[in-house]
């Protein structure tokens, strides 16, 4: 069978199941896992597919990857981008970590900091930087989204809007070429625009699979942000837009 057609039958598969795995594609088609896994990263380059542990499943404009799913994804670009964050993460602040996987890994690279005040609408940070004992941890409340640890709602909002922080690094679900970050949640995104405004300087993480996703819920534009970290250049618009406002962007190698 033709690279094409089989290109084709893949995502006519994942559209009849919402997802396809390596294995069951590489059975499926009497080829190898290390040709399967080719196809699924050319689909996804394309951005036909997105890539999840195990096989792909088809990009969503309405709903998020699954929260365990999206932990496995691009781990090497996430500690990349969390460890050129974290150089820039001054000790003595005051820092606000929202949702998100990519948080917290910079959350990992902040154990060394020291006497930092950490604020947090995700349950997950608590637990990563219980083991810097010169951090102060500050949980905001609010209502639990049990599928990834997330604190939202109006509780959040309130306790959000109480701090004025020295700094806020921040995640999103997708960045639009208008230069918008997009997320799923709208109490999400009611939470992290009062973080916007609560905040002296906003760092953005996020990897390259970012720049080819959609979401429904805008947050804002990415000109509300200090610095952009992430692993590959943006898409040229983009790149163009950030450098009009003022937007430094990294890109963790």
């Amino acid at each position: 069978m033709s690279l094409t057609f089989r290109h084709s039958e893949i995502l006519d598969i994942a559209r009849r199941d919402g997802k396809v795995t390596v294995e069951g594609l590489a059975e499926h088609f009497n080829v190898t896992l290390q040709t399967i896994r080719r196809d699924l990263t050319d689909l996804a380059e394309a951005g036909k597919l997105e890539r999840v542990h195990g096989g792909a499943v088809l990009p969503s404009g309405v709903t998020n990857i699954g929260y365990e799913e999206r932990r496995g994804l691009f781990k090497e670009a996430k500690l990349r981008i969390a460890k050129a964050c974290a150089v820039e993460v001054p000790e003595d602040a005051s820092v606000f970590l929202n949702i998100g996987t990519s948080t917290e890994a910079v959350a990992h690279e902040l154990l060394r900091h020291r006497n930092l005040l950490v604020v947090t609408n995700n349950m997950n940070v608590p637990a990563i930087l219980v083991g810097n004992p010169d951090c102060q941890i500050i949980v905001t409340g609010g209502q639990l989204r049990r599928a990834d640890g997330g604190l939202v709602g109006k509780l959040t909002t309130e306790a959000v809007s109480q701090f004025k922080f020295d700094l806020a690094v921040i995640g999103c679900s997708a960045l639009d070429e208008d230069g918008d970050m997009l997320d799923f949640d709208i109490q999400e995104v009611s939470v992290s625009q009062t973080l916007l405004r609560q905040s002296r300087k906003v760092f953005l993480v996020a990897d390259h699979s970012k720049f080819r996703r959609t979401a429904p819920a805008r947050i804002a534009s990415i000109s509300e942000v200090d610095a952009v970290f992430t692993d590959q250049p943006l898409p040229k618009t983009l790149e163009a837009r950030c450098r009009d406002w003022g937007v430094r962007v990294v890109v963790a190698r």
